[in-house]
């Protein structure tokens, strides 16, 4: 079975990520090849503070709870889909935070990205991919984009109750992006598998 980790990367109040995340998740096992097992991973239930251990990741020395905790989440999986918003022509703090507490259980996997923003995330998902990079994540090509002006309706925003955050209503041509997406994160996944065990025996 190849586990895939279905990201959510925002972690504030309102956020449409959950959203977001959801629909890849449902969509996604309905669009997924055979063998694939499709996992919902929200930021937000692991509290991670910002960076907080005494030496990088690369050093495989772990101080905190909360980096073991995260570390055999992220280790856990043979590839990942991160789910991100675009801040200010960025990342979200939170999903790169996150990225950073780990080194090792990132490497030789794949990723793929769903970005969503008024320019549809793409400039999140540019330096999302030199990041990708650095901690040896193979990133596909096949990407997701949604804008905030087509694809969520915020007519119902309630901004007292912090559990809402608008609707989402994808546009129908979203699920053959998503199904090429899963279908490469697939496909790099399993063919960096035979890397994996060797690694894991360095370390």
């Amino acid at each position: 079975m190849t586990r895939i980790a279905i990201i959510s990367g925002s972690t504030r109040p309102h956020r449409s990520s959950q959203a977001v995340a959801a629909w890849v998740l449902e969509t996604g096992r309905e669009l997924a090849p055979d063998g694939v097992s499709l996992e919902l991973v929200d930021l937000a239930a692991y509290g991670l503070p910002v960076l907080d251990e005494p030496v990088p990741a690369m050093s495989g020395i772990v101080e905190h709870e909360h980096t073991r905790r995260w570390a055999e989440t992220v280790g856990a999986f043979d590839g990942y889909v991160f789910v991100t918003p675009e801040y200010n022509h960025g990342i979200p703090g939170g999903l790169k935070n996150a990225i950073d507490y780990v080194f090792f259980e990132w490497n030789d996997k794949a990723v793929g990205f769903v970005s969503y923003g008024v320019n549809g995330g793409v400039r999140a998902v540019e330096q999302l991919r030199q990041v990708a990079a650095e901690v040896k994540l193979a990133d596909v090509r096949s990407q997701v984009v949604l804008s905030v002006y087509t694809d969520f309706d915020y007519t119902d925003l309630d901004l007292t109750d912090p559990t809402t955050s608008g609707v989402f209503t994808p546009a129908s041509h979203h699920a053959a992006d998503l199904a090429a997406l899963l279908d490469e994160v697939t496909a790099w996944s399993r063919a960096l598998s035979s890397l994996r065990p060797a690694l894991v025996g360095q370390r």
